[in-house]
């Protein structure tokens, strides 16, 4: 082959499909992702186990592609927020957030967004492609060996889909990263430590239903009416606020799991007691939690953050009409902690050289 395929954007079910199209057994897939993975050996010619047909085959055809980073900032709290170069040279951000339970590391699915949420950093660059599977793979990978560097004992534990971009709008490459995180001859990453994220594509919704994974749903719900959505998130006109409960009430019966709520607290938008008790009214009969995320403001945006009094009253009358709710920990509040702003900035001094 001429232009080397990466062997991260393969899943291991996806490589054995492949060697086994040119002749090759399944197994020599098995036995290149436990070199990869397990061992670290990115040199097929080492991997000893394999037939010499098979190394020469591997060494031909793949090659060991990760992003580059641009730009690296390191938070007080210990967050880590990258800026990296894919090969064609779009940027993406990658973040690493610490919890007591592990770190966690918010991967980007697309360059851009074309969802168009007005409160949201991310879109204000539309859309220009979708990530492959192993671009979001070398995002972990480049956090991974920045612990590693670190001498950390710990790796990444937890994956959130929750960077730039909508990852069910790229379904096919994000089913094939799961695959590649959770399998144990890859990162071996549990899937109930594994959450996606979605706006709320109802089609995919029920598509990924039907696949009965273990890895968790979040909806970014952000209103508790169809009028106050359509207001922030131009997805609403499409596909309701009906369609998407019905939707998680589909998941749920499919999976038997719990789905979370994202709801951004925004000053005076969507944060009074009335706005509480419609959202409580909103997912009743699904087994559903809130999850109350503090606004990150954006300059190109008007919204605001609500105050801290303010979302811990809201968070108080949701759990006493029986809704579970959390509010999110912050991470990264100095350096661009919403996501797509380093990005953008980064993009607009672009623009500005050129």
């Amino acid at each position: 082959m001429t232009n080397k395929l990466n062997f991260y954007d393969f899943s291991l079910p996806k490589l054995q499909v492949f060697l086994s199209e040119h002749g090759f057994k399944k197994f020599s897939a098995t036995q290149a992702f436990e070199w990869v993975y397990l061992k670290g050996e990115q040199d097929f010619n080492n991997m000893s186990n394999l037939a010499l047909k098979a190394r020469d085959f591997l060494s031909e055809n793949f090659t060991f592609d990760l992003p580059t980073i641009t730009k690296k900032h390191i938070s007080e709290d210990g967050t880590i927020k990258l800026l990296v170069a894919l090969k064609d040279g779009s940027l993406v951000e990658t973040v690493l957030m610490r919890y007591n339970y592990g770190n966690v590391v918010c991967v980007t699915t697309q360059v851009g967004c074309n969802m168009g949420c007005l409160f949201c950093a991310s879109g204000l660059l539309k859309k220009q492609r979708d990530l492959s599977a192993g671009e979001m793979l070398g995002q972990v990978l480049l956090i991974n060996n920045i612990l590693k560097e670190n001498n950390e004992k710990r790796l990444t534990t937890h994956v959130v889909l929750m960077g730039i971009g909508e990852p069910f709008d790229n379904f096919t490459n994000i089913i094939d990263f799961i695959d590649l995180l959770n399998n144990p001859k890859s990162l071996g990453i549990g899937a109930r430590h594994i959450t996606v994220s979605t706006c709320g594509l109802v089609p995919k919704i029920k598509e990924f239903a039907d696949l009965k994974l273990q890895v968790k749903l979040a909806i970014s719900l952000h209103a508790p009416n169809d009028a106050k959505r359509n207001q922030i998130m131009p997805i609403n006109k499409a596909y309701p606020l009906k369609e998407v409960i019905a939707a998680v009430k589909y998941y749920e019966q499919k999976t038997n799991k719990r789905i979370t709520y994202e709801y951004i607290m925004l000053k005076d938008f969507n944060d009074s007691l009335d706005d509480a008790r419609e959202l409580a009214k909103l997912i009743k009969g699904t087994n559903g939690f809130v999850n109350l995320i503090p606004y990150n403001p954006v300059d190109e945006h008007d919204f605001a953050r609500s105050p801290r009094d303010r979302t811990y009253v809201f968070a108080n009358a949701l759990k006493k009409l029986g809704v579970q709710t959390t509010i999110r920990k912050e991470f990264g509040n100095d350096i661009d902690a919403a996501c797509g702003q380093l990005r953008a900035k980064e993009e607009k001094t672009r623009g500005d050289r050129d």
